[in-house]
């Protein structure tokens, strides 16, 4: 098993419980290191949704995985966990987390299951692969040089995102080194740019309970969710940023941010709402009023915005003007222009072409006796729990395969 983090002890653990010798080489001291930081530190394990749903939030070559989610499920995995001895929760939006909200006991459960299977971790790196007649021939490591004996190979590198976690991408050249073709690599769930000056000025302002449209060139929404972001001095990050990037391809055009301040209200209601707050405090200046309404630093932007002096007293203001609030606080609008780096992002989009793996065993077409799992793939889904869930269906199948395929020998 080339990869220490969860599609590569998934892989690793079924392996091993089907009865095969399993050595795991892990780059990092520690396995699991990108899970410690997964669901800000509590580690969002799956989420707890029928097949047809995980189905529908695996945005590409959701097909692809029919079969090992099929085998594995969103309940198979909080069955295993609770096995291990890992108590869950299920939370807002089907998403499962451990009941302690601690992201190392899910990698203490996973380690010592590892251990008690008696896995051999070693602190190593993969970095050469060979194949001939289509049947991998040969394994280099870093530290070991050519390994020999070895039966399988399963290559749960991850992707490219967080290398400081051990995701350098290097599992993608091992691959293309047998001859298997690498679909373009980019961030998904990654924070997006935006050229609007506002955004810096907002930099560190937090929003709750605000809805989100994410328009394409033509105006069609492509993304539509309430929720939680955040301004940054590049432009949006937060929950509901990191979703709608998943939905997002840069390369094809331009995008725009509508962002709904007081999604709870109509326009009716609001502009009653507007109504009242300007006639109780008729005699204060616009910019005073506005106070009540939206966080004191969005307020010099909201001014700009809507080109209503700030200092415009309440019962001075004209129609038009309470409109142009009105609009700006149910349609405020930035245009995004690409999303910050893959290293920055949760989880990489692109990878190993699906085409060229079974979808059954997770089997390379091009090299027999190579398996793939996780991030190294060319599949990913949407926050809350799918991306994780597709590591340990991936690695479960990869893992059985690989056992039967090494016992068999």
């Amino acid at each position: 098993m080339a990869g220490g983090g969860a599609a590569g002890m998934m892989a690793a653990i079924t392996a091993a419980r089907a009865g095969a010798d399993v050595l795991l080489l892990e780059p990092n001291e520690k396995v699991g290191r990108k899970l410690y930081i997964t669901g800000k530190g509590r580690c969002n394990v799956t989420n707890n949704c029928t097949r047809e749903e995980l189905l529908a939030a695996i945005p590409r070559n959701g097909r692809f995985l029919y079969s090992a989610f099929s085998r594995f499920s969103p309940q198979d995995a909080m069955a295993f966990f609770e096995e291990l001895g890992v108590p869950l929760k299920t939370e807002r939006g089907n998403r499962v987390f451990p009941v302690s909200d601690r992201a190392a006991d899910v990698v203490d459960a996973l380690f010592f299951e590892l251990r008690r299977l008696g896995v051999e971790i070693r602190q190593d790196r993969l970095t050469g692969l060979t194949a001939e007649d289509r049947r991998l021939t040969g394994v280099t490591t870093e530290g070991s040089g050519p390994l020999s004996g070895f039966g399988a190979v399963v290559l749960a590198t991850g992707g490219a995102s967080y290398p400081r976690t051990g995701s350098t991408g290097e599992g993608y050249e091992l691959a293309r080194s047998v001859g298997h073709t690498i679909t373009p690599i980019r961030g998904s769930l990654v924070p997006l740019e935006s050229e609007d000056p506002c955004c810096a000025r907002l930099q560190g302002l937090s929003l709750r309970n605000v809805g989100l449209r994410v328009k394409d060139g033509k105006g069609k929404t492509l993304f539509r969710e309430q929720g939680e972001l955040l301004f940054t001095h590049f432009g949006l990050s937060g929950p509901l940023i990191l979703s709608a990037s998943a939905h997002l391809d840069f390369a094809k055009g331009r995008y725009t941010a509508h962002i709904d301040l007081k999604p709870a209200l109509d326009e009716g209601t609001l502009d009653a709402r507007l109504l009242r707050d300007f006639g109780a405090r008729a005699n204060q200046d616009f910019a005073n009023v506005l106070g009540g309404l939206v966080p004191r630093s969005l307020i010099p932007v909201l001014v700009e915005r809507t080109g209503v002096p700030g200092d415009t007293k309440a019962h001075d203001l004209r129609k038009e003007q309470r409109r142009a609030l009105l609009e700006t606080l149910k349609d405020f609008n930035l245009p995004l222009s690409g999303p910050r780096p893959v290293e920055e992002a949760v989880i990489t989009s692109g990878g190993v072409a699906v085409g060229e793996v079974d979808p059954k065993t997770m089997e390379s077409k091009r090299a027999a006796g190579l398996y793939f799992a996780g991030e190294v793939l060319d599949v990913d889904g949407y926050t809350g729990g799918f991306n994780l869930q597709i590591a340990w269906a991936t690695g479960h199948a990869a893992g059985l395969a690989a056992a039967e395929r090494t016992i068999g020998q």
